[in-house]
């Protein structure tokens, strides 16, 4: 046989073992309907590259090393107290200054199944169980707490804590499967983001993979009690701010990699927009005193995701391959976990960009908190909470 005849069957083996994937090693092999859609991305030549060639955010202090798992969402409550933050086993944690309280959990049927694991990875088979408090806001009038929880959808919490409450599992009858994120406007209503009605965030990886676009953004009114969907058809909806005048509200499309602005008042009312282009996949975005964005990266782009997102039937060859779904995240995330984190204006404009290219400190950034003038950054997949002093 030839090199080349050679080189042809070896295609057309792997081209087979591909398509039957016999051996059920690939990442999507638990998933029969798996489709990998194609991403709009920006063109490269768009994506920012301002960077910070300090690496500031080395200077971070890591605190509560593996006291917490997987801290998505800092919040602080109307006396200033914290921060609090929902942590993989299931629960929101407030911590006192001394030690981490228990303050609020989103499911009832906890048992041993919740019990400690020694990485947030561990949480993951059992979440839909547990509950997995990601985004967090509290209502500055009553002191009353917002929960968006993966699995169990919008919920509240009053002062005291315990257990939470549902506000609302659906939307014009499509259940909520992916809650993730949220903010208050003046008059109570909730606006949240739904990531998927695919895939639940268990499968996280799944959908990071497909791209697929059943995301929607949400508001939901306490006077009525009613859930509407202000937009739909979204690949992968993240975080979600509020702009410090409550005129429009800043989300993630983190799929594309932008900030959308979705305007509430004025002549623009129900309209959107895009906002920014994002030099990473964002998570969440928090809005502060100054009416400034700060949006944390989870990774930066790279060719190699860039290419995938434009070529969905060559992802999906790929996906076919016998080669762990975290190997093909890693691929996705550059390689390893870093941290970036980017300060916008209401008007879009980069501001300031914080990272640890290496991820020596920072990595996985999921959300910025800015308080007295430090940053608290959450990671939905680290042991820890890091601070970075701004002064």
């Amino acid at each position: 046989m030839t090199p080349r005849g050679f080189i042809g069957v070896l295609f057309l083996l792997v081209a087979v073992y591909c398509g039957l994937d016999p051996f059920k090693h690939s990442a999507i092999s638990e998933f029969p309907d798996f489709v990998s859609y194609y991403v709009d991305l920006p063109p490269w030549s768009q994506v920012p590259t301002d960077k910070d060639d300090q690496n500031l955010l080395q200077n971070s202090t890591i605190m509560f090393l593996n006291q917490i798992q997987g801290p998505e969402s800092m919040a602080f409550d109307p006396l200033g107290r914290g921060p609090y933050t929902g942590v993989a086993d299931g629960r929101v944690l407030f911590w006192d200054g001394i030690k981490w309280n228990d303050f609020a959990f989103t499911s009832d049927n906890r048992k041993e199944l919740c019990g400690p694991k020694p990485s947030p990875w561990g949480y993951l088979k059992n979440e839909h169980i547990c509950g997995r408090p990601l985004g967090l806001r509290f209502d500055k009038k009553t002191g009353d707490l917002y929960i968006a929880d993966a699995y169990f959808g919008l919920m509240k919490v009053g002062p005291e804590g315990g257990l939470a409450t549902s506000l609302t599992s659906e939307a014009e009858g499509v259940p909520l499967r992916f809650t993730n994120d949220l903010d208050i406007d003046d008059e109570g209503n909730v606006y949240f983001t739904d990531s998927s009605t695919v895939y639940q965030r268990r499968n996280f990886m799944q959908l990071v993979f497909s791209s697929e676009d059943t995301g929607r953004v949400l508001k939901y009114d306490p006077a009525t009690k009613q859930t509407t969907v202000l937009m739909k058809n979204i690949q992968f909806p993240n975080g979600l701010s509020l702009s410090k005048d409550k005129s429009f509200f800043v989300f993630c499309e983190g799929a594309i990699g932008r900030l959308r602005k979705y305007w509430l008042k004025g002549e623009k009312a129900g309209t959107s927009e895009v906002m920014a282009i994002v030099p990473g996949f964002p998570d969440n975005i928090r809005t502060n005193e100054n009416g400034d964005f700060w949006v944390g990266v989870h990774c930066r782009r790279n060719l190699y995701s860039h290419i995938m997102g434009q070529y969905p039937k060559l992802r999906t060859f790929i996906l076919k391959l016998p080669i762990p779904a975290k190997i093909h995240f890693l691929l996705q995330i550059g390689g390893r976990p870093h941290g970036v984190v980017v300060k916008y204006s209401p008007e879009g404009k980069i501001l300031q960009i914080l990272e640890d290219s290496q991820g020596k400190v920072v990595k996985a950034v999921s959300e910025v908190e800015e308080k007295d003038g430090k940053l608290w950054m959450g990671s939905v997949l680290m042991p820890f909470v890091a601070v970075y002093d701004l002064s």
